[in-house]
């Protein structure tokens, strides 16, 4: 992907506004106080993660990419993300909501004087090669658009986000699973410029044959789980697992409530029934592993999941999306905190990857078996706190994107990490199964099979 400066500078312009757009309108919604509250201890006051997007863009764009003096040297202590705990953040001297607008627009019109000057063809700075520095700002800003987004989520009050319901389905009659055939692909990415430094370099797997889920595991689907008493037996919860559900007293997702024999959730303010037909959303890893024991699956690796979304077997190569290589729209994907809601199960078939799987892209992030781990021959780019102070089997693998999830840092290659105990992000999961050589037929055939339903 070599594009001429000119394009590489109006995508990059484009991309600081769009997330600057989003940053602002989770922030100015509230009044001071809100914004300096802290509405869970698993999250910064939003009012840091306003200061710490600025900072993180005077550190790179204007300092490193410009090589200009620095606008506020006194606050890189502050807004180190490394430096405090989240739950330390609210006793920090903090910028006021006011100030801290401010500091964002100085450093803004800095950085976009640096973009204006950049030469992206010199080879002596790789930050700006495909102007990728540029590109890893946008990203970080609407990655923690996306926290303030469930910040939004945790906080207690009447609503003030408000976007339009998703579409509704048409899906006709789906298969419920997929077959994925066996063989290699290639994983990763060495073309994409703004791919971040855990995504690379590209490299061949060879993944043995499975069945995928057709779509995300649906709220109804997640209901007859815990119908069955699936939060109330062992046999379905890994050991860790286990012991999790009984100290944090799991019995549902995040958010849902019991109303006489219906269910109800809390979603940005506003109490509702639970949507049978959208995926489920806010479970943790553990709760998704028991799901697909319960269901006689297991979750896809994160090979597997990056095979289904994106290899084209006639082609033998790897897409930079499910349905090709050209940008998300509305068509294709649930992206860019546009319905604040997944949407119902099997909708967007022009976003429909080579094997028949839909939804991969936007919705929910979904849970892999996979432990977040380097690929062969991994470097750091250009700092090792982006990824390689993470790696280990501490963290599990989240592939796909959310609804609130922008368009800018979301692909197919791109990698999610968290803990598996989080609950509070945008997550959801499918489950897979090994095939066999015979296998030619899914188990389920129609949208609504009894059998294992769709929808």
């Amino acid at each position: 992907m070599n594009e001429q400066p000119d394009a590489i500078r109006a995508n990059a312009a484009a991309a600081l506004r769009t997330a600057r757009i989003r940053t602002l309108a989770l922030t100015d919604c509230l009044d001071d106080a809100e914004l300096q509250a802290q509405h869970s201890p698993l999250m910064s006051p939003l009012v840091w993660d306003l200061a710490h997007i600025g900072n993180q863009e005077e550190l790179w764009l204007v300092r490193a990419a410009g090589g200009r003096p620095a606008l506020r040297p006194d606050l890189d202590p502050l807004y180190d993300a490394f430096a405090h705990q989240r739950a330390d953040r609210p006793a920090l001297p903090l910028l006021p909501p006011e100030p801290a607008r401010q500091y964002i627009r100085a450093v803004r019109d800095q950085a976009l004087e640096v973009l204006d000057a950049a030469r992206f063809d010199e080879t002596g700075n790789p930050l700006l090669a495909g102007g990728f520095v540029f590109g890893m700002i946008a990203q970080h800003e609407q990655q923690h658009d996306e926290t303030m987004l469930a910040t939004h989520q945790l906080r207690l009050g009447p609503a003030v986000l408000k976007a339009p319901a998703p579409p509704p389905a048409d899906t006709g009659r789906l298969p419920a699973e997929v077959l994925v055939p066996g063989g290699p692909f290639t994983m990763g990415t060495d073309t994409d410029p703004w791919a971040l430094d855990n995504e690379r370099p590209a490299h061949r797997v060879d993944v043995p044959a499975f069945w995928l889920d057709t779509v995300p595991v649906s709220n109804r689907a997640y209901q007859e789980f815990i119908a069955d008493g699936g939060y109330g037996d062992p046999r379905w919860w890994s050991p860790d697992g286990w012991k999790h559900r009984q100290q944090a007293e799991l019995t549902a997702p995040l958010f849902w409530q019991r109303d006489g024999s219906a269910w109800l959730r809390r979603r940005f303010g506003t109490v509702e029934p639970v949507p049978p037909d959208q995926p489920v959303l806010h479970v943790c890893w553990y709760e998704a592993d028991a799901y697909a024991r319960w269901a006689g699956r297991r979750l896809p690796t994160e090979a597997e999941w990056e095979k289904a979304a994106r290899h084209d077997p006639d082609t033998g190569r790897s897409r930079r999306h499910p349905w090709g290589d050209a940008d998300p729209t509305a068509e294709h994907a649930n992206l860019g905190q546009r319905h604040l809601e997944p949407a119902p199960v099997g909708s967007y078939p022009a976003g429909a990857a080579p094997s028949g799987a839909r939804q991969l892209t936007g919705d929910v992030w979904e849970w892999t078996s996979s432990d977040f781990l380097p690929y062969p021959d991994f470097a750091a780019f250009p700092y090792k706190e982006y990824s390689e102070v993470f790696f280990g089997t501490e963290y599990k693998v989240l592939r796909g994107g959310s609804f609130g999830v922008d368009p800018v840092a979301c692909r197919g290659t791109f990698r999610n990490w968290d803990y598996p105990i989080r609950r509070q992000i945008f997550s959801g999961f499918r489950t897979a199964r090994d095939a066999d050589p015979s296998d030619t037929a899914p188990r389920g055939t129609a949208a609504r099979d009894a059998d294992r339903e769709v929808s």
